[in-house]
């Protein structure tokens, strides 16, 4: 006890005792900092909010930055198009044979509503779509393809397809007649696909009623 109260007058009353101090309470900060920086990770949670990349899957173009591309779907995407198409007469008659719904092409590119393949009275076809809404962007086109559900522009050229239309707007009903020479048997899947850029948008997979 006597040492204690040595050691303790000498700490607070000497200069070399008042360093030393000051020294302990520098030494204990750092280690007290050093063990939160470790610590700390396991019971904070950083939260990153970053946007997807809308040209992270497109091809660029010669003469093109992927920074270009970037700003041109962007500004594309901020614009809605809106078509409501209604039904012809004959559709009113016509038979369902094949239907589907529009999923996402990615994380941003998005797409939602039905597709649906009707053989009218006359015996042509009429692709419709009900209650659609896409992400919009430069030059969507509507392909039809044997592939049941592409995910990308790999898939789409690997099993063929057909291009039937430009997309007439982003939003709403609207329907695409089928060419006279291509079988209803043969589509499996409709795309929305951004045709400079080779980006799949959206794909409704089709499967018989």
């Amino acid at each position: 006890m006597r040492h204690l109260k040595r050691l303790l007058t000498w700490l607070t009353t000497s200069t070399k005792g008042r360093i030393a101090v000051a020294g302990l309470v520098v030494a204990a900060a750092a280690g007290i900092y050093l063990a939160y920086w470790l610590v700390s990770p396991l019971f904070i949670d950083e939260t990153v909010d970053e946007a997807f990349p809308l040209s992270a899957t497109a091809v660029i173009r010669d003469g093109m930055t992927r920074e270009d591309a970037e700003e041109t779907m962007e500004q594309a995407a901020e614009v809605e198009t809106e078509v409501v198409e209604a039904m012809t007469e004959a559709m009113e008659s016509a038979e369902a044979l094949k239907s589907g719904m529009f999923i996402d092409g990615d994380a941003f590119h998005k797409g939602m509503g039905a597709a649906t393949l009707y053989r009218l009275p006359d015996g042509s076809h009429v692709l419709r779509f009900e209650d659609f809404r896409v992400t919009n962007g430069p030059d969507l086109r509507v392909l039809v393809s044997p592939h049941p559900n592409p995910s990308g522009r790999g898939d789409i050229s690997d099993a063929g397809y057909t291009e039937l239309d430009k997309l007439k707007g982003n939003v709403g009903s609207q329907n695409y007649v089928l060419p006279a020479d291509l079988s209803p048997d043969e589509l499996n899947s409709v795309i929305i696909y951004c045709k400079p850029f080779r980006v799949v948008f959206s794909v409704a997979s089709l499967s018989g009623n």
